[in-house]
């Protein structure tokens, strides 16, 4: 309850606060390329319900065709804003909208597309049954995962076989230790980790 009112709250103060930069944004990634502004994907959420997840619009359009995997960040897909976006995590803010509809938290396993959930086992299922979230202890350790994929050649193989079950057996972490004080610190570090390096 404390973290869902915690959601809520700074949710809103995120989207008022951050909105002249929404601004600011929604007209770089227009002028930059064709398309709109946001990119919409459906992923799985808690209860392995899925919804649809919201971010700032980073590759050309229609890309998605092309393999849902973003492999290094000389992706031809990315776009010039989409670079910039990417780097500092800009293009994940929209999901304030997700954290005030319920769908999301600050704090959680990130949300995974509906092909590779399909893959999880019984015990990998657990990842679902608390809401997902912007960052958490897999997010901080893969925050390179686009470079490390792009030193494959079959870089899916290599993020269903290795990358995918480390993730999860960090989500999996998360679960058993979370709490408000667990929350914080992830936090904390993501901030740290994306604007100090």
């Amino acid at each position: 309850m404390l973290k869902r009112l915690f959601d809520i709250i700074f949710s809103i103060t995120g989207l008022i606060f951050l909105f002249p930069l929404f601004l600011i944004l929604s007209i770089s990634i227009l002028m930059d390329s064709k398309g709109g502004v946001f990119f919409f994907q459906m992923r799985v959420g808690k209860n392995n319900r899925d919804f649809r997840l919201i971010k700032f619009r980073t590759m050309f359009s229609n890309s998605e065709r092309k393999g849902l995997l973003t492999v290094g960040n000389t992706d031809s897909r990315i776009t010039k804003a989409g670079k910039w976006l990417r780097k500092y995590k800009v293009d994940e803010f929209p999901q304030l909208l997700n954290i005030l509809k319920g769908e999301m938290s600050f704090v959680g396993p990130r949300p995974e597309v509906r092909k590779y959930v399909d893959l999880y086992n019984y015990g990998q299922m657990k990842i679902l049954s608390v809401r997902p979230g912007l960052t958490d202890y897999a997010s901080l350790e893969y925050i390179n995962e686009n470079e490390i994929l792009e030193r494959y050649d079959k870089p899916e193989k290599v993020y269903i076989e290795k990358i995918m079950p480390e993730k999860l057996a960090l989500n999996i972490k998360y679960i058993d230790e979370k709490g408000f004080f667990t929350d914080l610190k992830i936090m904390l570090i993501t901030i740290k980790t994306i604007f100090i390096g």
